[in-house]
């Protein structure tokens, strides 16, 4: 067989390959499942499209791919994509050596189905030789299989045929021979997927028109309920939309989410086709809702489409603004939560149904969507629109005595918005003081705007920390309690929301010294920050965690944190301040040692959380070994199925996808 290769490959002639032929030749198999017929149908219409290489190399053990997002054919790559210098080379070849190539390798395909080949059989890839040359669009050797081939609906990788193939490439000619030979213009891949769907997912206009000139199914169905219109108008082609509709296309039909073709097309800010959808004659509906609640006007709200957005106001009428999603979010939370378009936002407040302090079942308003997600100019708007800074949501899911009511100044604060929150907590509520236009914001250094939370809950927290930090104190070792007197040549080196970091030297060791405020003026109080920090990295010793020295603990203007001092600096400095480059050794044993510190973290007797691993956090040693840092957000895990954190803590730019992910 091996033999046999060789003479495909250098392109010896026909009456050599004949030689070699016999029954058992014809249909041998390479290692992954390859016959001569595969490697003949490569070599001829490699020379059409340069993208198509040799399967016999790229054994993928039988394994499907139904993913359309990548190239169908898994053999089919570019010669980048492979880095094959063989393959480079043959893109030098002249045009005439590619055609006579070409020539001769349709003789070799000829003579293997008058030997008996099968352009039937799937490799170890899941494809066919009809599957290739279908995909490839070589409408003359398509032919010669349709005369030898007893069944062209034979399926390979993902349920594919080899029409499904030809449509999502867009070969017309080819589409069109195996139609009309009898192949199966309804047949269905692993997704439920038929030609039409395919041909629209991929926009092939002239494949799409000419399936349904033949009869097929305009409204057939995927495996989740989506039409070839949800495809075509998610995917933006006008054109094929337009076909779709003439040959009766159901607009109003929905996916097994509740998507209509108005969802679809407004997900991405395709206006003309939504204002072809919204034409009388097809009796589209805005109002619509999907399983989530959320109406077309929703969606656009949310990706930030002004025009869709006026587009489908002016067509469902000022009704769609007071509609309320599963999340009870009208479309102007909508637009607050996905912040994308600021002239949207102020076109919703400007019209005489929106509320800017209309609130959700669970209290929240558009200006706590706004400060949760971190949109500043959005949360300047609707403070400028008289947004109440004092309306408070609640956790519907928590019990009613349980419930904490939350402003939107602490949702800003929980999310690590400081610039959202600074503005909120310095905002001067309408009506308090004549002297203050509706809308005006104080100085950062003025300190009388109206106390969140309120004076009773204030007083209240105040008593807790109090005993927290009485109770504190008993925790910590004499040895650790320490006093900002001590520590000598106090230098700046950093700063942020809780205050500042200093560099210092104690009993002779250069030491850290992060410095809190203490004050009230977060939703969240400092106080309460600092003992926990101090209560968790006090316990904590391991070489791959930041060493805690002491905290001062006696004066609350003096609150401070000591650790050792580690002189790289931030992982983060060094990548995106410095712009060092690591090499390889050191990159693994960064990951090396911030692995060590995680697992010593979750497996102490009592296991500690650290809810905020970032870049920030990582110190490096003068010899780039990594040590953990930063305890502000980290929890003792007392109960694992206890509720007792919040969900999504920290940075959501630094959030694991399965925290980011839950509600």
């Amino acid at each position: 067989m091996w033999n046999l290769r060789i003479l495909l490959r250098f392109n010896k002639s026909v009456d050599q390959l004949a030689k070699h032929l016999n029954s058992e030749t014809v249909g041998e198999r390479l290692d992954n499942g390859m016959t001569l017929l595969h490697l003949c149908c490569l070599a001829a219409v490699s020379g059409k499209n340069d993208s198509v290489k040799e399967l016999d190399c790229n054994d993928t053990e039988g394994k499907s791919n139904v993913s359309y997002n990548t190239s169908v054919l898994q053999l089919m790559r570019s010669p980048r994509e492979k880095g094959d210098h063989e393959d480079r080379t043959r893109e030098h070849v002249n045009e005439q050596s590619t055609k006579t190539r070409n020539r001769e390798a349709r003789e070799q395909i000829r003579l293997l189905l008058k030997k008996g080949a099968d352009p039937a059989i799937i490799s170890k890839n899941g494809f066919s030789p009809l599957h290739i040359v279908s995909y490839k669009g070589d409408v003359e050797i398509v032919r010669l299989f349709l005369e030898n081939c007893s069944h062209l609906d034979h399926t390979g990788a993902g349920s594919l045929t080899a029409l499904h193939l030809s449509c999502l490439s867009g070969q017309l000619e080819v589409t069109q021979a195996l139609a009309q030979r009898g192949a199966n213009i309804e047949a269905r891949d692993a997704v439920s997927y038929s030609p039409l769907h395919i041909a629209c997912l991929y926009g092939n206009e002239t494949v799409v028109e000419y399936l349904l000139s033949r009869g097929v199914d305009v409204n057939i169905s995927g495996s989740v309920g989506d039409r070839p219109l949800h495809l075509a108008a998610d995917r933006g082609d006008y054109k094929v939309v337009q076909l779709l509709l003439k040959k009766g296309a159901r607009v109003r039909l929905q996916d097994e989410e509740g998507n209509t073709a108005l969802h679809c097309c407004v997900r991405n800010g395709y206006l003309n086709i939504l204002n072809l959808l919204l034409q009388p004659q097809y009796r589209n509906d805005a109002h619509i809702p999907n399983v989530y609640l959320d109406t077309p006007l929703h969606v656009a709200c949310y990706e930030g489409w002004f025009e869709c957005s006026k587009t489908l106001l002016t067509f469902g009428g000022s009704g769609l603004l007071l509609k309320e999603n599963l999340w009870g979010e009208t479309p102007l939370h909508a637009a607050c939560t996905g912040g994308y378009c600021i002239d949207l936002v102020d076109f919703l407040l400007s019209q005489n149904s929106t509320s800017v302090n209309y609130q959700s079942p669970d209290g929240h308003t558009p200006l706590h969507s706004a400060a949760f997600h971190g949109h500043l100019k959005i949360v300047q708007l609707l403070l400028s629109h008289g947004a109440d800074i004092n309306l408070t949501a609640r956790d519907r899911y928590v019990p009613f005595d349980k419930k904490e009511e939350q402003t939107p100044l602490m949702w800003a604060y929980d999310q690590g918005h400081d610039s959202i929150a600074n503005i909120l907590k310095h905002f001067r509520r309408p009506g308090m003081c004549d002297e203050y236009a509706r809308g005006e914001y104080l100085s950062p250094l003025d300190t009388s705007y109206f106390p969140i939370p309120s004076p009773i809950g204030k007083l209240r927290t105040m008593i807790q920390e109090k005993i927290d930090v009485l109770h504190l104190r008993t925790l910590i070792p004499p040895h650790q309690h320490l006093s900002l007197a001590e520590i000598e040549n106090l230098e700046n080196i950093d700063s942020g929301s809780f205050g500042k970091v200093y560099k210092g030297r104690f009993n002779d060791k250069i030491v850290a010294v992060k410095r809190y405020r203490a004050n009230m003026t977060y939703g969240k109080s400092d106080v309460e920050m600092f003992c926990r920090e101090v209560s968790v990295h006090g316990s904590l010793d391991s070489p791959y965690i930041v060493k805690f020295v002491g905290a001062c603990l006696q004066d609350p203007s003096q609150f401070a944190i000591v650790t050792e001092y580690v002189p790289g600096g931030s992982l983060f400095s060094t990548l995106h301040e410095q712009k060092r480059s690591i090499d390889t050794l050191t990159r693994f044993n960064i990951a090396t040692d911030v692995a060590r510190g995680m697992h010593y973290l979750h497996t102490l007797p009592q296991p500690i959380i650290h809810r905020d691993l970032n870049s920030h956090n990582i110190l490096l040693s003068n010899d780039c070994r990594a040590r953990v840092a930063d305890f502000g957000e980290s929890r003792f895990v007392r109960n694992i199925f206890e509720e007792n954190m919040t969900k999504q803590p920290g940075n959501l730019r630094w959030m694991a996808p399965e925290v980011f992910t839950q509600t």
